[in-house]
């Protein structure tokens, strides 16, 4: 990517667009695609000015409306899914952590390739923080990505894990469920319009029945499905998820999944009478987020109980919802991914896979790799466990390294960024094949229809344009 002076970028922008009536206008669509749109992501996520910021945005996302780039909510193909339809299709969800903008190039390259338009992009609540990718930039880069690589339809964008924390949650639970309804309104604003609800931390074993266990959980799902539902745009039906099992703990249960959909479904029409409720659910069936790191720093093979989450989505299904799904999946053997579609498996969540790609790439420049390490060393070593190696340590929380280093990514060489992304490419498309998710665009597109919901221009916008 070619980056001008900023200055000479601001200059450029009415060459392009013009303001009419608070309707954005493109004047020279093709030069835009090629030659302008690298410099409009680029800049909405590194100018120093806020105000242009939100401009970019604004424009990045007003222009994805106008090339047929929508963002929506997956929630009718779920729903289609949950009576039976569609059965042999695993949806990708793709946490993008770092060089975000090219890797989300590399996945509409895959799907263009494939005929695939069921797939998701995600960022979890813990990963906006040490990524440095606030819901607003990290929608903007995903629809600038599309409108690069040619890419229209629906384009799903999803908070991942957006979860209560259960420490804080202890103290004070209504202070805790306010931040995350603040997290969930700035997101929907932000077209995030699929989310998923993770109260599943509230969970408490210690209890002696199953309801009483999940109690929390169900409820505070219940209440936050409720704050959705009262802020998502008029005729647009957000997608949200829960979570039964926090990942990485014990598997879960068909009893447990019962038990919560019925107290969930309960509370939440007690709440809001005929409201939609998750489309969803998420269960823990061996995988931990990461995988389990041996002491080399290469990651333990998982045996992926696979009979319990066939289980699981079977039951999800009869309580009228698109199935289970998996999270902490990217790191499993290569052999087991054609196994979600077989087990009916709704959605699989992957991310750590592909930062291991980008951090561990032959054509990452060593000087950058080091630095990484060494900055990981100096800011988190309080994080190394008695007993953990090196490259232990280095493995589990390098991913809180891309927030720092999101620049010098980005500002990467042209021909080392198109060698990674060919890599990220290639995983893209195996995963997409191996999970059945490929010439899906005639079944998203026979029941998702893309609302193009357009947002008036921020008033600095002005200042570009003239």
């Amino acid at each position: 990517m070619s980056n001008p002076n900023f200055n000479e970028f601001l200059n450029s922008i009415p060459k392009f667009y013009s303001l009419k009536d608070s309707k954005l206008i493109i004047t020279n669509s093709e030069n835009l695609k090629k030659n302008f749109m690298d410099q409009l992501v680029y800049y909405s996520i590194f100018s120093e000015d806020e105000e242009i910021k939100n401009s970019l945005r604004w424009i990045i996302r007003e222009t994805a409306l106008a090339f047929g780039a929508i963002p929506s909510s997956i929630q009718a193909f779920y729903e289609e899914k949950s009576k039976g339809k569609h059965k042999n299709v695993t949806v990708p969800a793709i946490n993008i952590r770092g060089l975000t903008y090219d890797t989300a190039r590399s996945i509409f390259r895959c799907a263009l390739r494939n005929n695939s338009k069921a797939f998701i992009f995600e960022i979890a609540k813990t990963e906006i923080g040490y990524t440095k990718q606030k819901p607003s930039e990290y929608s903007s880069v995903i629809l600038g990505a599309a409108i690069r690589e040619n890419y229209s339809g629906p384009i799903f964008i999803q908070g991942d894990h957006f979860q209560v924390n259960a420490k804080k949650f202890a103290q004070n639970p209504s202070g805790e469920i306010n931040e995350l309804k603040e997290l969930i309104k700035e997101a929907v604003e932000a077209s995030f319009y699929n989310i998923d609800i993770d109260a599943s931390t509230t969970v408490d074993l210690s209890k002696s029945s199953v309801n009483d266990q999940q109690f929390q959980n169900y409820e505070s799902t219940a209440i936050l499905t409720k704050f959705i539902r009262e802020n998502e745009p008029k005729d647009l039906t957000v997608s949200i998820g829960g979570e039964i099992g926090e990942v990485g703990g014990k598997n879960s249960t068909v009893e447990e999944l019962e038990a919560f959909l019925k107290g969930y479904k309960q509370s939440l029409e007690n709440k809001m009478p005929g409201a939609k409720g998750l489309s969803k659910i998420s269960v823990q069936t061996g995988t931990t987020h990461g995988g389990v790191v041996l002491p080399n720093g290469t990651v333990e093979k998982v045996k992926l109980d696979f009979e319990t989450l066939r289980a699981l989505s079977r039951s999800a299904k009869e309580f009228g919802l698109s199935g289970a799904v998996q999270h902490g999946a990217s790191t499993l053997p290569r052999e087991a991914f054609d196994k979600f579609p077989e087990t009916d498996t709704a959605e699989i969540h992957l991310a750590t896979g592909f930062q291991n790609i980008i951090y561990d790439s032959s054509n990452l420049p060593l000087s950058l790799k080091n630095r990484i390490i060494e900055y990981i060393h100096d800011n988190f070593i309080s994080e190394k466990k008695e007993g953990e190696t090196d490259e232990q340590f280095v493995y589990k929380t390098r991913k809180k390294a891309f927030g720092p280093f999101k620049k010098e990514l980005y500002d990467l060489a042209p021909d080392v960024k198109e060698k990674i992304s060919k890599e990220l490419e290639d995983q893209f498309c195996f995963l997409f094949n191996k999970l059945n998710a490929i010439n899906t665009s005639k079944e998203i597109d026979s029941c998702v229809k893309p609302l193009s919901l357009h947002t008036k221009p921020p008033k600095s916008l002005e200042k570009l344009l003239n």
